[in-house]
């Protein structure tokens, strides 16, 4: 069992293979929120995926899709609360996004993408995927394993497929003992062993920030 004592977050965090592209040059200004998919179902096994948007490599585990699902909408939410956005809601987006995969044209996950930023006549599509959500197995001062998660983004161009920005976050929490070098998340656990959805949260707000700025409003027709 590992110790009860100052914890914090592993500083294993992916910003994928290569250095984090500038965002587009032109501000973004309506953007479908397709949110988060499972890389792996719930059925499948756990092994080495490699993102088929950004080519990044992950160890992944099965993910159900209401998790998916869960942290789409938080993801959805903190949008709104950034406001320079005009949103295309991701229920909206699932509609489309069932009819593409249903289609009998076989489509990469770049052009589905794609063909769904022109489905609503967007600037971008906002995706990624859920490659690992490890609950942890004890309670906020004692554990025997350890939360872990990992997830990516991604803006698609509907013109081309194009990733136009791209950032990941991919962490386990370790005590402070283990990793002296992440004091913030230590900061922002309160010395406590977190759950995942509360792991996910600190990433989710960091890739949130990251984003490029929108314009906040609908272009002059």
């Amino acid at each position: 069992m590992a110790a009860a004592f100052l914890l914090c977050g592993a500083c294993h965090v992916v910003k994928g293979e290569a250095p984090q592209e500038a965002p587009p040059p032109i501000p973004l200004t309506r953007v479908v929120v397709s949110g988060f998919h499972p890389s792996i179902p719930p059925d499948g096994d756990p092994k080495i995926v490699r993102s088929p948007l950004t080519g990044a490599v992950f160890m992944a585990e099965p993910v159900s899709r209401k998790v998916a699902r869960d942290l789409t909408n938080r993801l959805f939410e903190k949008l709104v609360e950034r406001g320079d956005y005009v949103l295309v809601a991701p229920d909206q987006a699932g509609t489309v996004y069932s009819k593409l995969l249903s289609s009998e044209t076989v489509l990469t996950d770049a052009e589905i993408f794609q063909r769904m930023g022109r489905a609503f006549s967007a600037d971008a599509v906002l995706t990624g995927y859920l490659y690992r959500w490890r609950e942890r197995e004890g309670t906020d001062y004692a554990v025997n394993r350890a939360a872990s998660v990992a997830f990516d983004l991604c803006l698609i161009s509907p013109l081309d497929g194009t990733v136009l920005w791209k950032d990941a976050f991919e962490k386990t929490q370790k005590s402070l003992s283990e990793n002296l070098f992440d004091f913030r998340t230590f900061l922002k656990s309160k010395g406590r062993w977190m759950r995942a959805q509360e792991l996910a949260a600190v990433g989710l707000a960091e890739l949130v920030e990251n984003l490029p700025t929108g314009t906040g409003k609908e272009k002059e027709p």
